[in-house]
């Protein structure tokens, strides 16, 4: 049987509500969803249990996917990516008080340009790790935008907030970041100094 055969009968396990099709569903794709929710949660018990809820969620639609490629599992990533960051947009809903802030001018939205070369020095948790360190909020909008390419308007429905709002807080997002990469490279710098 190949991958692609494979993968489509534990789907087809899944859809028919077999546990081990479930099981085995969920071994081959917790490390992607974890992820998605790391970049959206405080911590790993947080993203974990968003990882869980967005499980139930797919479980419960799995019925309705479709591939939309040749390729099944790339479009089941498509589909299960979209259910992951919904349910991690429904949990900061739910964990955190709306916001409203100022609306920044563009001329703030390229800050983060010039710090290019020392997020590419970065390992993948190490970037994670940064992100984390961000408040609830500004985390969610730079996610959304920066890394899982939404517009601001996709932002401002999703959240409940004014695009103007969803701009200040990726400007803001933007500059915490800018400041922290900063402290990581003068703490780089300091290290190999001392060598």
């Amino acid at each position: 049987m190949s991958s692609t055969q494979q993968l489509e009968h534990i789907i087809l396990g899944c859809v028919k509500a077999n546990r081990e099709s479930q099981k085995e569903f969920y071994k081959l794709y917790f490390s992607f969803s974890m992820g998605i929710c790391m970049r959206y949660s405080n911590n790993y018990l947080e993203a974990e249990e968003i990882v869980n809820d967005s499980f139930l969620k797919i479980f419960k639609s799995i019925h309705n996917f479709q591939a939309a490629y040749q390729n099944t599992e790339a479009s089941l990533v498509g589909w299960m990516k979209k259910i992951i960051i919904h349910t991690a947009i429904d949990s900061y809903r739910k964990n955190n008080k709306p916001f409203t802030l100022e609306q920044i001018g563009d001329n703030h939205l390229n800050l983060f340009d010039n710090d290019e070369s020392s997020i590419d020095k970065m390992s993948y948790k190490e970037i994670i790790e940064l992100v984390q360190k961000l408040s609830p909020t500004y985390r969610t909008v730079f996610n959304l935008y920066v890394i899982d390419g939404f517009k601001h308007e996709e932002i401002a429905d999703q959240l409940g907030i004014s695009v103007g709002t969803s701009k200040s807080n990726l400007a803001k997002a933007r500059i915490n970041v800018q400041k922290m990469l900063k402290q990581t490279n003068i703490k780089l710098y300091e290290q190999r100094k001392a060598i």
